[in-house]
Parts: structure tokens; C-alpha cells; sequence
């Protein structure tokens, strides 16, 4: 079976978990995710190789980075209709508050969609969605089957 026809059987049946297990980095950070009312839900469960200063604690800026980037590329695959893996153009965040030790949620949204390049904005927040710890953009290549 070829890695797009694994995808595709992933997508059909709702399995999330293998899905993740398809993105090395997002297995490493423990990343899942699952569908509401409102999209696709990501999360980032605390784990103490997360903090990157343990005075405060917070979490490090590069896990939640690398949290919001790989959200992205999920988004992307599980929306989209290619099976094709989405490369990275460009990512830009801004950390709004610092990440506490806890568990860490973010949501995708397309703002545009074309033939070669999909833009994509990421929020992440902790306790309540409309009070976000990071907002970020990025744009991707992507390839249509």
C-alpha cells in the first residue's frame, strides 16, 4: 500500500492517532487532535521536556512553535484533497503570554487556499480560546493529486 493510500484509508476511518504517527515531530511532542463542532482541535499535553525555563515554569517557544507549525500540517492534510505532505514556506508567531504547565490547545483556520500555496493562521491558548498565548501564520506549498 502506498503512503497516499495509507493516508487516504487514515482520513476515511477517523484515526486520528495514526494520523500524528505520520508527522515524526508531531508523534515526538505527543501531539493529538480530534474533530467539534468547531474544526479540528489540536493538543499539545503538558510534558516536563516542554518547559523551557523551569523558574517560572514556561513552556519553551520552539515545543509550542513546533506544536503550532505541525497543527498546521494536519489542517492541511486532513482537509485537503491531496494526500501529498504540505512543505513549510514560511512561519511567523507571536507569543502573546507565556505558556503555563498545562495542556495546550490550538485551532487552524485557511485564510486562503489556491492552486500552489495555502495560508493558514494557527491560535493557542490554554484556558479559554479567546484568550490565545500565541498566534501565527504561515504559508505552504502544497500539492494537489
Amino acid at each position: 500500500m502506498s503512503k497516499a493510500d495509507f493516508f487516504k484509508e487514515v482520513r476515511e476511518q477517523k484515526d486520528y492517532k495514526k494520523a500524528i504517527e505520520m508527522v515524526p515531530y508531531a508523534h515526538f511532542l505527543g501531539i493529538t487532535f480530534n474533530e467539534t463542532s468547531e474544526g479540528l482541535v489540536f493538543t499539545l499535553p503538558f510534558a516536563e521536556k516542554n518547559i523551557g525555563n523551569p523558574l517560572l515554569p514556561a513552556l519553551h517557544g520552539g515545543a509550542l512553535g513546533g506544536f503550532m507549525e505541525n497543527a498546521a500540517i494536519m489542517h492541511l492534510m486532513w482537509t485537503m484533497d491531496s494526500l501529498a505532505l504540505p512543505k513549510n514556506i514560511d512561519f511567523t508567531i507571536d507569543y502573546i503570554l507565556s505558556g503555563r504547565p498545562k495542556n495546550t490547545f490550538a485551532i487552524c483556520k485557511v485564510i486562503k487556499l489556491g492552486k500552489r500555496i495555502a495560508n493558514v493562521q494557527i491560535e493557542a491558548w490554554q484556558d479559554e480560546q479567546n484568550n490565545p498565548i500565541a498566534i501565527a501564520r504561515s504559508h505552504f506549498k502544497i500539492f494537489r493529486t
